[in-house]
């Protein structure tokens, strides 16, 4: 099993409506197919595109790495699609930046709205990606009506989209209808969550709590279920494929795709049942931009366009075991993923506005209390 397990320095995504044209006039970046990203009329569509992402999309066979450089490479064969995944993850490219160093990467793959807040604080608004010009990438219309990045300087579209729940055994528990029977004698010492300075699950799941009880609950929340023994542990696979796995608790803070892995591997699917308290589900949306020092622009909307395409969509939700970003009549998914797969009634999230300037000091009044309990 494995799961994404880059992390930015905080967690978070939005939901609203997809974005117009969004063009920029010329800049100075980009040393093909034209200086600015108005389509040209005859792109170039040769050479090296270097794709930075995170460890899981290309560390196997069945990762979506590998599918879509093989799929991009037939489909451009005067291409070369290379990956890279930094250690620092999208830090190194902020730091560079902030030293004027060459980038390196045409495209960052696995963004989500809280990098493009640490972005901004670190750079200042819409810093090192470029406003994407829509007209070029033809598929983004594809794109759900209702799923968009949230970026108000219109740098990323996603790629796809998950949702944080709950995964529990029903054997030992019953699922918790709301946030509030985590408190109750019935669930003590039976949740699993993970670190929200480090975890993207992690800080899902806090953001979560705060929309439910406001950032000025949110705390008092948490007091009492640390008092009713909730366990948090560093990141999603040391308290998924490590504690939970190994039956040391029964309901543990994970994705609401968990059963298609479930399925996939034969487990005991009364082990990784899918609880969505009040009715919800965190949505976290994965999105792609191009850099604004990209080499291979033309390649670089290629690939996004790419991406968005009925295949690919179906290989990224299958591999990376999320959903796609495109509407249903653009995809089709197995059976199997559909059967597993499970959206909540209601998703919830919070937006660029309302993380920028207010998700550093949650996370830090969280942790100076919480981490490492």
């Amino acid at each position: 099993m494995k799961r994404r397990m880059f992390v930015g320095a905080v967690g978070g995504s939005a939901i609203a409506g997809v974005a117009g044209c969004l063009t920029r006039d010329g800049g100075e970046n980009g040393t093909n197919g034209g200086t600015d990203d108005a389509e040209p009329e005859n792109p170039d569509l040769e050479g090296e595109l270097t794709v930075a992402t995170y460890t899981s999309m290309v560390d196997s066979d069945n990762s979506a790495g590998p599918w879509l450089k093989e799929a991009f490479e037939a489909e451009y064969p005067d291409a070369t699609l290379t990956w890279t995944v930094p250690s620092q993850g999208l830090n190194r490219y902020i730091n560079r930046e902030q030293q004027d160093a060459d980038i390196e990467a045409d495209v960052y793959f696995g963004l989500n709205v809280d990098d493009l807040v640490r972005i901004d604080d670190t750079l200042g608004d819409g810093g090192l990606l470029r406003e994407l010009n829509v007209d070029r990438i033809d598929n983004s219309e594809r794109i759900r009506d209702r799923l968009d990045m949230g970026d108000p300087h219109g740098r990323v579209l996603a790629y796809d989209t998950g949702y944080i729940s709950l995964v529990y055994d029903e054997t030992v528990v019953d699922e918790p209808e709301t946030f509030d029977d985590l408190l109750e004698a019935d669930y003590q010492d039976a949740l699993l969550a993970q670190n929200a300075q480090h975890s993207d699950p992690g800080k899902a799941f806090l953001l979560w709590t705060i929309d439910t009880y406001g950032e000025d609950g949110y705390l008092d929340y948490w007091r009492d279920l640390e008092a009713n023994g909730v366990r948090i542990l560093d990141d999603w696979t040391e308290s998924y494929t490590g504690s939970y796995m190994e039956e040391e608790r029964p309901m543990v803070v994970s994705y609401s795709t968990d059963q298609v892995y479930a399925n996939e591997y034969d487990y005991d699917m009364s082990r990784h049942q899918i609880g969505f308290p009040n009715d919800q589900g965190y949505a976290n949306p994965e999105g792609m931009g191009i850099f604004e020092r990209a080499s291979e622009l033309d390649l670089a909307y290629a690939f996004l366009d790419f991406a968005l395409s009925s295949d690919a969509q179906a290989e990224i939700a299958q591999r990376n075991v999320q959903f796609p970003a495109v509407a249903s009549e653009h995809v089709d998914l197995d059976p199997e993923f559909d059967q597993y797969a499970h959206e909540p009634p209601e998703s919830v999230t919070f937006g660029y506005d309302a993380l920028r300037g207010n998700l550093d000091g949650w996370v830090e009044d969280w942790a100076r209390e919480f981490a490492g309990r």
